[in-house]
């Protein structure tokens, strides 16, 4: 696996709200926590769990172009998270929630071709915006880069009862592609690894003949 690597944390116990409005946050959410990290899907996955475990929301969570390889400065890595909550204690702790989430999580590779296949067994509020899905659901996030991707994608669908509920077409702003499939929790694992196989299977023959 590939490690996820935070890179900043920074902590707003009563953001300006002008600027918290901006950002996203709900009304009465006026504390916010925010990280960079290297790693924008397993940050994705990490953010949903912090709604998952305390009283936050993620106000805004955004990629940046062309992946971690190519970040501006040292500490903006690929994506952006901010959550927001009621209190400094409830972003703290939905910040410690994502952190724990983030040691756990990472892109896995076929050859040198890095990939995610990672099934969310009860999605927070986050990820259920996002794919347009009851909170609890199980989801199958698949992400690799744009005809792996789409291929893997097309093998995922096939290989269980789930449901595309989000695509994201290639390039991403991270150059990769990939969606959001909705389904059991076991029809969800069995979609995953159908797509891992498929992106292997195009790391070890790209050109078919």
């Amino acid at each position: 696996m590939i490690p996820v690597n935070i890179l900043a944390i920074r902590y707003l116990a009563n953001a300006e709200p002008g600027l918290a409005r901006g950002l996203g946050a709900p009304e009465g959410y006026p504390s916010l926590a925010m990280l960079t990290t290297d790693c924008d899907d397993a940050t994705y996955i990490a953010l949903d769990a912090a709604t998952k475990a305390a009283d936050v929301k993620v106000c805004y969570a955004r990629s940046f172009y062309a992946g971690a390889a190519n970040a501006s400065t040292p500490n903006a890595g690929e994506v952006i998270g901010i959550l927001a909550g009621p209190t400094p204690g409830a972003v703290r702790s939905g910040m410690d929630a994502a952190i724990a989430a983030l040691g756990r999580l990472g892109f896995q590779e076929a050859g040198e071709v890095p990939y995610l296949a990672h099934t969310v067994s009860s999605v927070g509020s986050f990820l259920a915006q996002e794919a347009g899905v009851q909170t609890g659901s199980a989801i199958a996030y698949l992400i690799a880069p744009p005809l792996e991707g789409m291929y893997a994608l097309d093998a995922a669908l096939k290989a269980a009862d789930v449901k595309l509920c989000k695509l994201y077409t290639p390039p991403s702003e991270t150059n990769f592609g990939g969606g959001l499939l909705s389904g059991t929790q076991s029809a969800c694992e069995t979609a995953s690894q159908a797509f891992a196989r498929a992106v292997a299977e195009v790391a070890g023959r790209p050109v078919l003949g």
